[in-house]
């Protein structure tokens, strides 16, 4: 039977059933996807062997949010996470926007993420794309919609899997580079022998940060998951702090060592970086191995961004900003129709990608590129407004920002300068313009249904009037 929750009990309809094990897995592979195991190819092309340094600089963004959003977390964890946060600090809008806008980010990128597996099981499977990405969906749902626990050793095995690809490929590779691999001798030519270390100039390492970025996207989500496990000021705590090697170790790490054991400018870094570096090494079968763990990221994006969509859903119908039938919640604790409002817009994304892959589909995922930027600006204004209100008011913080607000403000201007690159760059110029047009229609939609929230939730009218 069904449980509706109301605003009092939302929190406590959702099971606790993560355990400390979960989250740390989930925050240990949140950043580690496709993203990395493909696009880090496309970056090392555009900007040579000292990619790794543009890897470097988004990681030290992605810390830099997620010690904020440590700080917030610890302070007062929520299902709603940042949501919550920014329309605390900023006013209804802002929760409204983030929450939305993050939203809309994941249900388009679990369309996407369906169809690139598809991809890759036709590689062994001579299937049509569209029925490989419907059971691709249909096995994420059911995983989602069974219990949060299910969602957790899900998320924890594929994690493991993505961490010891990972793990391994650093070992081999840096015994490879160093000579101690058979057949290898100490080698790190390809740094400067095709055209030097910066081969288009010094400034082109921030070209391809739009790229990396967006790779580095999920270390959030342990935030997010952490309400719903049985210590969640630890488990934030310890996943927030982990996020610094986590970044270092597989992304700058792995990046450095692919440009060490690839030139830069070789094809092979375009289609797939990591099997061309284990055939480098002479590994058996490494197409086949490294498919099989681009699926399992593959899985581990649509699985996690099915949890993300739903719970950010279920704030938003807490607040009356989403149909309220999200709040109901099945005996397990699981939030059965904020699930599946947000799978049907993935199974849209896989129809849309069926019938219009050069434009519905294309807008859909141009469309989505630059909100997450726009979530993390939002995420960073919250935390400067809301530790100025903890400052100003005496109290303590157990989790703090470091050097606050210094590099609170630079993290805000930095990522506003990736937003002005992607508008003056022509291929990326549309995620922008599209990315503006969608939160502006969010702003409007904000400003129409006024009259229903206020109507439902008298309270809200006062909560506005306050800011």
């Amino acid at each position: 039977m069904a449980v509706t929750t109301t605003e009092a009990t939302s929190s406590e309809g959702l099971h606790k059933g993560l355990r400390q094990r979960h989250l740390t897995m989930i925050a240990i592979g949140g950043v580690i996807g496709a993203g990395l195991f493909v696009g880090s190819g496309v970056v090392i092309n555009e900007t040579g062997p000292g990619a790794f340094l543009t890897y470097a600089l988004c990681g030290v963004l992605i810390i830099m949010v997620m010690q904020m959003l440590g700080e917030m977390s610890v302070a007062r964890p929520t299902t709603g996470s940042f949501s919550e946060y920014a329309r605390e600090a900023l006013g209804p809008w802002a929760g409204f926007s983030v929450a939305w806008l993050y939203w809309y980010f994941w249900v388009i990128i679990v369309g996407f993420e369906a169809v690139a597996g598809a991809k890759i099981l036709q590689y062994w499977i001579d299937a049509p794309l569209w029925m490989m990405s419907l059971i691709l969906m249909v096995l994420m749902t059911a995983t989602n919609l069974y219990s949060v626990k299910a969602f957790g050793e899900f998320e924890y095995w594929f994690a493991g899997i993505k961490v010891a690809t990972i793990l391994i490929f650093l070992v081999c590779v840096s015994l490879f580079v160093i000579g101690m691999w058979p057949g290898a001798s100490f080698d790190f030519s390809n740094l400067t022998a095709h055209g030097g270390f910066f081969p288009n100039g010094k400034s082109i390492i921030f070209a391809g940060m739009v790229t990396a970025v967006f790779s580095m996207v999920g270390a959030e989500i342990a935030t997010i998951a952490g309400a719903e496990s049985d210590d969640p000021e630890r488990a934030v705590t310890k996943a927030t702090r982990s996020v610094v090697w986590r970044i270092s170790l597989f992304f700058v790490g792995s990046v450095f060592l692919l440009a060490v054991i690839l030139p830069w400018n070789s094809t092979e870094l375009g289609a797939s970086p990591y099997v061309s570096a284990f055939e480098k090494l002479g590994v058996p079968h490494a197409a086949d191995l490294m498919n099989a763990v681009v699926l399992t990221s593959v899985l581990s994006c649509l699985n996690s961004g099915l949890y993300t969509a739903s719970r950010m859903l279920f704030t938003l119908a807490r607040r009356r900003e989403a149909p309220p039938q999200v709040m109901i919640v099945n005996k397990r604790g699981v939030p059965t129709y904020a699930i599946l409002m947000s799978t049907v817009v993935g199974f849209l994304c896989v129809i849309a990608a069926y019938l219009s892959p050069d434009k519905v589909f294309s807008f859909l995922i141009n469309s989505s590129g630059a909100v997450i930027l726009f979530a993390y600006i939002l995420i960073a204004a919250s935390q400067y407004v809301l530790r100025k209100r903890h400052d100003a008011a005496g109290r303590q913080l157990k989790f703090k920002m470091w050097a606050f607000p210094y590099l609170t403000i630079a993290t805000i201007i930095a990522m506003a300068a990736i937003l002005v690159s992607m508008a003056i760059r022509e291929d990326t110029r549309s995620q922008i313009t599209l990315g503006l047009i969608s939160w502006a229609a969010l702003l409007l939609v904000f400003a129409l249904t006024k009259p229903y929230r206020t109507k439902a939730r008298p309270e809200l009218a006062v909560d506005a009037e306050a800011r």
